[in-house]
């Protein structure tokens, strides 16, 4: 009933920009929060962040000041916008839904992933 999609991974040199993407259907983006995560291989995952309509918040310390989300309710399409990406941003990205941002609450859905390398 419920389904994320992530989309706008890819390969980006050191200092570049990358927007991911991800699509949601099934319910209304408005009433949900949506968060960002990321796994490199052999680590474990780590939550980047979060946000609702009203709450926008950067969880990993390495992204602030660099990754930014946005979400368009009307198009139920959730951002994160990263700027001058590093090597050790690579890792698979993903994006999953909350009633709120907290840590205790369940994750309702969870998108496949979209694939990010920062390398030259």
């Amino acid at each position: 009933q419920v389904e994320l999609t992530e989309f706008g991974g890819g390969l980006v040199q050191p200092g570049g920009s990358l927007r991911l993407s991800c699509a949601l259907s099934g319910f209304a983006l408005d009433y949900y929060a949506i968060a960002w995560f990321r796994q490199a291989p052999g680590k474990e995952r780590e939550g980047i962040s979060c946000m609702t309509a009203n709450i926008r918040e950067i969880y990993l310390d390495s992204a602030k000041g660099r990754f930014t989300m946005s979400r368009d309710n009307r198009k139920k399409m959730v951002y994160l916008q990263m700027n001058s990406l590093l090597p050790e941003d690579t890792a698979t990205y993903y994006c999953a839904t909350q009633n709120m941002c907290r840590n205790d609450v369940p994750f309702l859905s969870w998108g496949r992933g979209t694939q990010v390398t920062v390398s030259s």
